[in-house]
């Protein structure tokens, strides 16, 4: 497992990061994939302890200070484990319904949680090129699967998730919205 230092300097996560030409090159499929290791890593209790790291299940190459449109989800639940490797993901649909972590978001990239609910869409579709199946694909995420692929793709456009915290009221519930 490749150890990364995650950035958290606003002025680059800011950055907007660029489309990578495709087919990937051997420098940008390792990075990608060792961003998901990492990630899986991160979820190990005692791998992040050993290796003093943030368990986190998303990451996007912006917050290792390499501005390019890639990103890489690991969701580890009990019985099956999601993983992507994304290159120039785009969302082509999403649902007029909302959601929102009960807990508030978090991310690697900003050390002390910034409290207060980010409304998403629940349901979005992607595509993008996904450096694990090496071919494009159409993901179908709703819930917090669409959450985590929304925030890392919020990194891409240099949007951190606390600037989509309503400042006057952060704990202001929207009707219909789905608590997840």
């Amino acid at each position: 497992m490749k150890l990364f230092d995650i950035i958290t300097d606003t002025k680059i996560l800011k950055q907007i990061s660029e489309e990578v030409t495709l087919p990937l090159s051997k420098e940008d499929e390792e990075l990608v994939l060792d961003m998901v290791e990492y990630l899986r890593a991160s979820q190990d209790e005692e791998l992040s302890e050993k290796y003093n790291i943030r368990p986190g299940v998303g990451l996007a190459a912006i917050q290792l200070g390499i501005k390019k449109r890639m990103l890489a989800v690991c969701l580890v639940e009990e019985k099956k484990t999601t993983s992507y490797a994304l290159v120039n993901p785009v969302i082509v649909s999403h649902s007029v319904r909302e959601c929102f972590l009960n807990t508030g978001e978090a991310c690697l990239s900003v050390p002390i949680d910034v409290d207060g609910y980010v409304y998403r869409p629940y349901k979005v579709t992607i595509k993008a090129y996904d450096a694990i199946t090496k071919k494009k694909v159409t993901i179908k995420a709703r819930g917090y699967l669409s959450i985590i692929l929304q925030h890392e793709m919020d990194h891409l456009d240099g949007i951190l998730y606390y600037e989509r915290i309503d400042k006057k009221e952060p704990f202001r519930l929207r009707q219909g919205a789905e608590v997840i």
